[in-house]
């Protein structure tokens, strides 16, 4: 191994030197003298620190190969070093040093941002400027952004985040198209993001919401404490963003590039370029730095809280130590037979990541117990509070059914559109108060499929009470039978009359309250829309009548005469505004069963 001397004056770097390595004056953390990138010169020798073990920074000498123009965006330069010292050539240039600062002649260059290809032998990095990294301070007083919320199954270009081990990132992303041309050239060091507390199956079951979002998760490299750090800040100290925290935590760490006395600068590349955010600031310990041709990583400890991040940017990541970040609550209860086991963490306010972050750790946590089993059925009762609005309520069970998906996935699936819907919406960013969910564990498959549904006339007058009899068959049971009375409205008119006997989800979707038809509406419909959703678990019937019908948001008008009809066809182009050829005129629903129902039949009845 080739070992590389230190022989630079402390005039020239003005640096401290200790036995156990060499670590930053204060001179150089605080408010520090800059470099701009013209002045940087092929040849330079200066230095570079970052956190091998513990939670000193220790230095490298690092020596510039050139600048590379334009190859960080429009504008976006990259300085091209080779880093020396025995440690780094060892290790090579590792997820969680992205940040670590580099000086000339005592003056702050910028933060190791960038490496070469995935099995380069020598330690090469490119160092982000850090005149890039000092526009963040200027955008932190511009409002608050908005971002669109993810959909649970979409897939979107993914963003920078990443992490040693396997790749989940989805086809098609920048990630799985790295080792190709740009992308295994020159790109940014992975921030590893610690999965603490998950199983393996969780986390590849939404690999690819994870994916669309940017993330590729770390499984148990590293966990997060409430230990005391009592060691200060500095340029090179690893500092860790908190997505998830409690009985389960979701973190990446990087290195921190500049402090001062009210914020500090770190990574050198974004998280995930969300730009305005709201994350907790944590410090951080490296256990061990490890070693490996393919993907070399820090393994770390979270450690206290010391403020917020607040910028996720294209040149780095900014936080403040004066704000407390704003989280959202979650508690979670599992009743069995065996008891109830209850878990309690917090999740990061963000349109795109929340509905992630609770899908996968609801699926998680069911999954993670030991009633969990295939044939298990959940029964649901919770709430999403909303500040400013009603709770949002849910109330539904979820079993296995037909070459469908654990019942555990599509209880946080469920979890995950509810919260995508409330994001997705133009008009009101709205402030998640908390999140309360409390299941029911049954271990039997409690589905049933509507086998068949039957009138006991065909023909019945205006005001006319009729029987109609369904027929439930449940999961390796016995048939059930189930008499549901239904009256012809007295408005009814002569001729066809039709009868949608069906489960909740397919009455949701002929009355359009999905958001599979495109609706963005206020806040206040989008709640008003969820809590008028059919439950899972009871045989609906709806009567058609051939009229059509309106809905504005979440209001119905059902049986519009033809003249209002021709003004509000015109209105169509109103995201808010639907019209459909068919109006419900009466719906009436057996009790509540202990099945999850599914199917569908239509029937028609003369009225005379």
């Amino acid at each position: 191994m080739k070992k590389f001397a230190f022989g630079f004056s402390a005039a020239f770097l003005s640096f401290t030197c200790f036995a156990s390595g060499q670590t930053v004056s204060s001179s150089l953390t605080q408010n520090p003298k800059t470099i701009a990138v013209s002045q940087i010169r092929t040849g330079m020798r200066g230095v570079a620190y970052t956190v091998f073990e513990g939670v000193k920074p220790e230095s490298m000498e690092v020596e510039v190969l050139g600048v590379l123009h334009n190859v960080n965006g429009p504008k976006g330069d990259i300085i091209l070093v080779r880093l020396h010292g025995q440690k780094v050539e060892y290790t090579g240039v590792v997820a969680g040093m992205s940040g670590s600062p580099v000086y000339f002649d005592g003056k702050l260059a910028g933060a190791i941002a960038f490496r070469i290809g995935e099995f380069s032998k020598e330690p090469i990095a490119g160092v982000t400027p850090i005149s890039d990294m000092l526009e963040i301070s200027a955008l932190d007083r511009s409002p608050a952004e908005e971002t669109s919320a993810i959909k649970p199954s979409g897939i979107t270009v993914a963003g920078k985040t990443a992490g040693p081990g396997e790749n989940f990132a989805p086809p098609g992303s920048g990630q799985a198209s790295a080792g190709k041309g740009f992308a295994n050239y020159l790109k940014p060091i992975e921030t590893p993001l610690v999965f603490n507390g998950f199983s393996e199956q969780a986390i590849q079951l939404f690999a690819g919401q994870l994916g669309a979002s940017g993330i590729v998760p770390v499984m148990g490299a590293g966990s997060m404490t409430s230990e005391k750090q009592p060691e200060p800040l500095e340029a090179g100290s690893a500092i860790s963003a908190i997505l998830v925290r409690g009985d389960m935590d979701i973190e990446a760490t990087c290195t921190v590039t500049y402090v001062d006395a009210q914020r500090l600068l770190a990574c050198g590349h974004p998280l995930l370029q969300f730009g305005s955010v709201d994350l907790p600031m944590n410090k951080a310990e490296v256990l061990a730095t490890l070693p490996s041709p393919l993907n070399a990583f820090k393994i770390v400890n979270t450690t206290e809280a010391v403020g917020t991040f607040v910028q996720d940017r294209h040149t780095g990541i900014m936080g403040v130590f004066d704000r407390q970040p704003q989280m959202i609550p979650v508690t979670l209860s599992i009743h069995s037979s065996t008891g109830v086991k209850q878990f309690h963490y917090e999740v990061l306010n963000n349109p795109k990541l929340t509905p992630v972050a609770l899908m996968v750790t609801v699926f998680n946590a069911l999954h993670g117990v030991n009633e969990f089993g295939e044939e298990i059925t959940y029964r649901l009762a919770g709430s999403i509070g909303v500040k400013g609005f009603p709770e949002v309520t849910m109330r539904n069970m979820f079993a296995p059914a037909e070459n469908a998906q654990p019942a555990a996935m599509q209880a946080a699936i469920s979890l995950g559109e509810r919260f995508g819907r409330i994001y997705d919406n133009p008009y009101n960013a709205p402030a998640i108060a908390g999140v309360k969910l409390n299941f029911d564990l049954v271990r039997e498959r409690r589905w049933a499929r509507l086998e068949s549904a039957r009138t006991s006339v065909t023909e019945a007058r205006p005001g006319e009470e009729i029987m109609l009899e369904t027929v439930l068959a449940p999961y390796r049971g016995e048939r059930i039978v189930q008499q549901i009375p239904v009256k012809i409205p007295t408005s009814a008119s002569k001729g066809t009359l039709r009868i949608l006997v069906s489960d909740g989800e397919t009455l949701d979707r002929v009355g359009h309250g999905t958001p599979a038809f495109g609706r963005k509406l206020d806040l206040a419909s989008t709640i008003a829309l969820l809590n008028k959703e059919h439950s899972n678990n009871r045989v609906y019937v709806s009567l058609l009548e051939a009229d059509p019908e309106a809905r504005v948001a979440d209001k119905v008008m059902p049986t519009l005469p033809i003249s209002i009809m021709n003004v509000m066809d015109g209105m169509r182009g109103n995201q808010e505004m639907l019209v459909s050829g068919e109006s419900n005129v009466d719906e009436t629903a057996t009790a509540p069963l202990d099945y999850v129902v599914s199917g569908a039949q239509l029937l028609t009845v003369t009225v005379k």
